[in-house]
């Protein structure tokens, strides 16, 4: 197998992309949606999205009402777990939003629009252009792995409280491939609230002023279940391991035996591959505690390359992994490449070279970071399916040496945005200590996971 190429050599350091943004950008971005959404004009991104439903709009025309008129600030806290999921926002904000406003009488100033934080590393996989774009419609880049990345809270925190437009947020942090498994929800949307309503209080005449956390759930689902069509993916997959495609009619040809077949047959490579480097699998053990004790090796091999500890939940071990491997390939430490000397640049090659290697293992940990193993089985829907076969192919992709997986196409799909119910977070805020105010944060983090799955039933 080849592993996915990752920079080997030293590159400037990793500056932030200042926020600019560009009406014009805007304008343009909206004009294409209805092609962006249908058809795929980026490898990375699947598109094929036929239809939009949104539910309880009229919830975010109020809200944002409220939020022109200066009687509240907003944040906007969309479930992120597909790379589609910011042209749906868009879309909800271009298309649904004024009809609702139009609807109920509200008049809102244009554009539509919304701040937000985006991943820092998107332009580095996605291109320069990527992050241009980003920045242009008024994007906040942020480390994911530096805690905290105070330059990047420092902007969104003034943004959250004077911006032009409300402030939109994935408190995911990151795609899980799952439509119907929420991943851990980061504590920053929360804290972003209260910081805004101490900002608020602090502020002449503006005590009341609300401030506002709106869930808005984002789910996909194919118009039609294409099993042929799945069928022919599994065998594509079952190729690239090894297996012989199961006899037609038999049993084993089933969507579920099958797809068991090919994870336990991809997990028994890795096993025997990180069994090499770190200690052996576990005998017997059920197939969720197998791909927990996978991902904990491979992250571990990762780690000890970069001299890590392993402290924390999978998902901070990635980051944690992600911020130390760009330090060593972006280095804000040396001078420029023409001034090192032979042997110090030869150095910093290596070191480039082993975050590199150890970047390879955290991605594909990073695939399997929300696998549990039962998914399907829980309920074994089409949707299911096709999230966690697609899941196997970006493993196998990355594996390949695909530094970005292109997903095939399974089918048209519909995309369902609920709104929630807003969160009142200000008037949480006042007389609270320090450590009543992390209580506040974690209990307004919990209410907004409990939206989220109440949308998701």
């Amino acid at each position: 197998m080849a592993f996915e190429e990752m920079p080997t050599r030293v590159q400037p350091p990793l500056r932030p992309i200042a926020p600019a943004f560009r009406p014009w950008v805007l304008a343009v971005v909206q004009a294409l949606l209805p092609l962006l959404r249908r058809l795929r004009l980026f490898p990375w991104l699947p598109a094929g999205i036929a239809r939009v439903e949104v539910e309880n709009i009229d919830e975010l025309a109020r809200c944002w009402h409220r939020f022109a008129s200066g009687q509240a600030r907003l944040i906007l806290a969309f479930r992120h777990a597909e790379v589609d999921d910011p042209l749906l926002g868009l879309t909800l904000l271009a298309r649904d939003l004024p009809r609702a406003a139009r609807r109920l009488g509200l008049p809102l100033p244009r554009p539509l629009h919304a701040h937000f934080l985006f991943d820092r590393g998107m332009p580095l996989w996605g291109g320069r252009a990527l992050g241009w774009l980003l920045a242009s419609l008024g994007g906040v880049s942020v480390h994911r792995g530096r805690h905290p990345d105070w330059l990047a809270l420092r902007q969104a925190r003034r943004l959250v409280l004077e911006g032009r437009f409300p402030f939109a947020v994935a408190p995911e942090g990151a795609t899980n491939g799952h439509g119907e498994c929420i991943g851990p929800l980061e504590p920053g949307v929360a804290q972003l609230g209260l910081w805004c309503a101490e900002d608020l209080c602090q502020g002449a005449g503006a005590s009341s002023v609300q401030v506002q956390l709106l869930p808005v759930t984002l789910q996909y689902r194919y118009l039609r279940a294409d099993w042929p069509r799945l069928a022919r993916l599994m065998t594509r997959l079952e190729h690239t391991i090894g297996l012989p495609p199961p006899p037609v009619g038999s049993p084993g040809a089933h969507p579920y035996p099958r797809l068991v077949r090919l994870g336990e047959a991809l997990l028994e490579r890795l096993e025997d591959f990180y069994g090499r480097l770190e200690r052996a699998p576990a005998p017997n053990a059920a197939l969720p505690e197998r791909i927990e004790r996978l991902r904990d090796r491979v992250l571990t091999v990762a780690e000890r390359q970069l001299g890590l500890r392993a402290e924390g939940t999978p998902v901070d071990r990635c980051r944690r992994l992600e911020e130390q491997a760009w330090r060593w390939i972006y280095r804000d430490d040396l001078p420029p490449r023409s001034l090192l000397s032979p042997l110090d640049r030869d150095l910093a090659e290596r070191a480039a070279q082993e975050a590199g290697q150890a970047l390879i293992h955290m991605r594909l940990a990073e695939t399997f970071v929300a696998v549990s193993g039962t998914y399907v089985a829980e309920r074994p829907s089409y949707e299911r399916f096709m999230e966690t076969t697609l899941l196997l192919h970006d493993a196998l992709a990355r594996l390949r040496g695909d530094r970005l997986p292109r997903r095939p196409r399974l089918g048209a799909r519909c995309a369902r945005l609920s709104i929630g119910t807003p969160i009142e977070v200000g008037e949480r805020w006042s007389g609270r200590s320090r450590a009543e105010r992390k209580q506040v944060v974690a209990a307004i983090t919990a209410e907004l996971r409990r939206c989220y799955e109440q949308a998701l039933r």
